[in-house]
């Protein structure tokens, strides 16, 4: 049996996308596990990150990326293993380890080592030649907060530097970055970042439903959410699609407007 086609749903264009990207984190599941959540889910991932420092200690790394190119998903290197190995002097010996292993994407970030502006658009500028780059704003420690001009203008200078796509820091908890501490969107982060770069490029961590949710009703379906858990991409595509309640809307135009029965 094929897929339902019984509803009217809002378009979403087939990969490779552009816009309404679904970008995964991985914390080191096996190709077999990776295998089993894209046999029916590849439709709806576009990029796989490894995160954290996964790939550098996962001996089938090579058999786990071979799996994401027979998906046609992206194979995204996590930025903290690329800001460690900048700080040992290491950066050119990560991007070529991340370019024979068969990685698409790199990201660069500096949420964990005390890396300036000019160092990080330098490592853009190296990646940019072997693959497409995502850059990282916001930092991980909850009590370092951004000025909102800090955020527009690294998300700004990042993409004049190289970077394809923008992520704005959610972390995998959601409480840190664009969220405040109890997950709550900060709205005027948000706003920082977009008037910068255009809501198109900019991929937002949204480990949370209400946070997906809230992304989804304020840009739509073609918003692009990030760090979303491997069991949880079909639960997005639902989001997208006007299929749970939080976002019937999307699919249910009237709903909005209507008046609860009684």
């Amino acid at each position: 049996m094929g897929p339902a086609s019984f509803l009217t749903l809002p378009p979403r264009p087939s990969k490779p996308r552009s816009t309404g990207l679904t970008h995964v984190l991985d914390p080191g599941v096996t190709p077999a596990a990776a295998a089993d959540v894209l046999g029916g889910a590849a439709a709806h991932v576009d990029i796989w990150k490894t995160g954290w420092g996964t790939a550098y200690v996962d001996a089938r790394i090579g058999e786990k990326l071979a799996v994401l190119a027979a998906h046609d998903v992206a194979s995204c290197l996590g930025g903290t293993l690329l800001e460690i190995a900048w700080a040992q002097g290491a950066a050119e010996a990560c991007l070529a380890w991340a370019h024979a292993a068969g990685f698409t994407h790199v990201e660069v970030s500096r949420g964990t080592m005390p890396m300036s502006l000019d160092a990080k658009h330098e490592l853009v500028r190296r990646a940019a030649d072997r693959f497409v780059v995502l850059t990282e704003v916001g930092a991980k420690d909850p009590h370092q907060r951004h000025t909102l001009a800090q955020w527009g203008d690294e998300a700004g200078r990042d993409r004049a530097a190289g970077a394809a796509l923008v992520v704005a820091e959610g972390r995998q908890s959601g409480t840190v970055g664009i969220y405040d501490a109890d997950g709550s969107v900060r709205e005027d982060v948000v706003d920082a970042v977009v008037d910068a770069v255009g809501p198109d490029r900019v991929v937002f961590e949204a480990p949370r439903a209400g946070q997906q949710a809230w992304f989804i009703r304020r840009f739509g379906p073609a918003v692009s959410l990030g760090n979303v858990a491997l069991d949880e991409v079909l639960s997005v595509e639902t989001l997208r699609l006007g299929l749970r309640s939080d976002t019937a809307a999307v699919t249910v135009p009237d709903v909005a407007a209507a008046e609860p029965v009684r």
